[in-house]
């Protein structure tokens, strides 16, 4: 698996770019969005990718950030939405813009995306709801530029520098789940909740607040829940 390329620009077109890397020459598909932001042919550039494998095809598609990358394959998951689809909405919302459509419901916001429909936009926020919470709550710690590697050594796919994979032993990892506590899991729902919001540019003394005032006002609520109710209470009002 391809998961990061980093080299020189040497074509830029509006949906992809000719990137080579020690002499080889790889397209990779990216969003208008992306395309605007990259630096001019003959510069150096980094892009987070994702395979795309089919019989008589192979695709490669480019993000900036890992963040990116993750709802793009949160957005392929859904029935109907292939990579195309996938980067033309990302290009159009952006990942903030993305997560605030899903997190209010607000469809509208999906739809405006070239080759989504109604029904498409509204599948997309309804299949995601649940599922976007735990992207969102990570987000601050998926946004490495891929730029920022491009001196680097070799990165493995899906892991950044510095970062271990260790697992726990099963035995301490069984024990942990099933002694959380009630009040643990409200405690885990509400930082999740507030990390969402704060990647999402809020202040973190009115996100937390509203994120208080939104788990009083509804008991056992879950991470969307709350993430939604929150929202509407920073919304501006008037």
């Amino acid at each position: 698996m391809i998961g990061r390329i980093a080299g020189v620009i040497l074509h830029r077109g509006q949906d992809q770019v000719l990137i080579d890397v020690r002499g080889i020459g790889y397209i990779v598909h990216v969003s208008e969005r992306t395309a605007a932001s990259l630096p001019p042919a003959g510069q150096a550039v980094a892009l987070y990718t994702e395979l795309l494998v089919r019989e008589d095809l192979l695709q490669l598609f480019g993000f900036p950030t890992m963040l990116e990358k993750e709802w793009h394959r949160l957005l392929t998951s859904v029935q109907g939405v292939g990579a195309k689809v996938s980067l033309a909405i990302l290009g159009t919302l952006g990942a903030d813009g993305l997560s605030r459509a899903i997190a209010l419901g607000d469809w509208s916001a999906v739809r405006k995306a070239q080759g989504v429909g109604p029904k498409l936009a509204q599948r997309v926020v309804l299949e995601l709801k649940d599922k976007a919470p735990g992207i969102m709550a990570l987000g601050g710690d998926l946004t490495v530029d891929a730029g920022h590697l491009a001196g680097g050594g070799a990165v493995e796919p899906g892991v950044e520098p510095g970062s271990t994979a260790a697992a726990p032993p099963a035995s301490m990892a069984g024990g942990a789940a099933h002694s959380a506590s009630d009040g643990a899991q409200v405690a885990r729902e509400a930082a999740e909740a507030l990390s969402a919001l704060t990647n999402l540019g809020y202040g973190h003394s009115e996100a937390a607040a509203a994120v208080a005032e939104a788990q009083a006002a509804q008991e056992n609520a879950g991470t969307a829940s709350l993430i939604r109710a929150a929202l509407r209470l920073l919304a501006p009002k008037g």
